[in-house]
């Protein structure tokens, strides 16, 4: 049975009698409700994504939904004569979403049977349910951050950015180029912690110690003159990538303490962990601090520890070490850095604070990228 209780992630609509009233290959009028307009924008805003399943000619119901002035909103639409339980399997396949992160709704009794016969997790819903969907908890997530709202262009900019990776020939380093990208780097606010929460508890491939950190004790570092949480974002030609990564650090006289660096795996390829690790040792340098990093070992963070210890960071003993107060955390390492100044990146764009500024200030470094051979 479907879990009523976990958030739906992508809501797949039928067009004929569902989406619009009206049946496209009939009828002389096809109309769309001013209601479900509105439903389409306040999910959209919510960061649920909207796709179609719906038994039709293609270019004919694609052009009325343009015409209508609404396909932008729906992502890797399954317009044919095949079965819905079909279509709706390959979108959660390329969304990479599990089924039970996926609602269909439908006017046909027989066609949402058909899905929840072959598709049992998917939550299926009647046309006649549309106009209380937005009031469903599966549907309103409690917090919804700027990445949320942003969710559908950042998924629409993937699908762009993977075709052209698909048919450009040529090393990795040039199509990353081609790119054009460009990370900021700032000190987190208020209406960060949601998604600054959310990396540190759902990132596991890039994160140097697994430990989560609430909202709550992130709003207490960021009263803390003596720490910064930081946040990384990341976007290209093609669009935003949304925030990928947070660094929670602690500055002292002669030592900063790095105690989490976390960064999402989509941005893996693109080298992002290398390139902030590489601005806060630069950062440190023209500090003349040492920087001392907090890491823990899990089944899933080898990929972090290859990462710091590229960088430089090692396992050396330094009276630095000794000031910094006993770790509660199981497990945890503490690798150390004599930092060197190092050049800006080569593949992006960096958009940084200069650390070494007062915190009220926090004026910004903008470093450009070397230029390409």
């Amino acid at each position: 049975m479907p879990d009523k209780t976990a958030m739906v992630k992508c809501l797949v609509w039928d067009l004929d009698n569902t989406l619009w009233q009206g049946t496209l290959l009939e009828d002389d009028e096809i109309r769309l409700p001013e209601s479900v307009r509105e439903l389409i924008r306040v999910l959209d805003s919510r960061g649920v994504l909207q796709s179609v399943a719906s038994k039709n000619d293609h270019d004919h119901a694609w052009a009325k939904l343009e015409e209508l002035g609404i396909a932008e909103y729906f992502v890797l639409p399954h317009i044919s004569w095949s079965p819905k339980s079909g279509s709706i399997r390959r979108i959660a396949e390329e969304l990479n979403f599990a089924h039970g992160a996926v609602a269909f709704v439908d006017d046909q009794a027989a066609e949402r049977a058909e899905v929840a016969f072959h598709l049992p997790d998917v939550r299926c819903y009647s046309a006649d349910q549309v106009a209380e969907l937005a009031g469903l908890p599966e549907f309103s997530p409690e917090t919804v951050t700027e990445d949320a709202r942003c969710r559908r262009e950042m998924y629409q900019a993937g699908f762009r950015r993977q075709a052209a990776k698909s048919g450009f020939t040529g090393p990795d380093e040039k199509f990353i180029r081609s790119l054009d990208l460009v990370m900021r780097i700032e000190h987190a606010t208020v209406e960060h912690l949601a998604r600054v929460e959310e990396l540190t508890l759902r990132t596991s491939q890039m994160n140097a110690t697994g430990v989560h950190y609430s909202q709550e004790t992130l709003v207490r570092l960021l009263d803390d003159p003596r720490h910064h949480v930081l946040v990384t974002s990341l976007s290209d030609r093609f669009g935003p990538h949304g925030a990928v990564g947070v660094i929670l650090l602690e500055l002292g006289t002669d030592v900063w303490h790095l105690k989490l660096l976390a960064t999402s795996c989509r941005v893996v390829s693109f080298g992002a962990g290398a390139v902030i690790l590489r601005w806060l040792v630069d950062q440190a340098a023209r500090a003349g601090a040492h920087l001392v990093a907090d890491f823990r070992r899990t089944d899933r963070n080898r990929m972090m520890e290859i990462a710091y210890r590229f960088s430089g960071f090692g396992g050396e003993t330094c009276p630095c070490l000794e000031r910094l107060p006993v770790s509660d955390v199981g497990g945890l390492e503490r690798l150390h850095l004599v930092p060197t100044p190092q050049d800006p990146p080569a593949t992006m764009d960096l958009i940084a604070p200069d650390l070494g500024s007062s915190p009220e200030i926090r004026f910004s470094d903008v470093l450009s990228p070397s230029p390409v051979a």
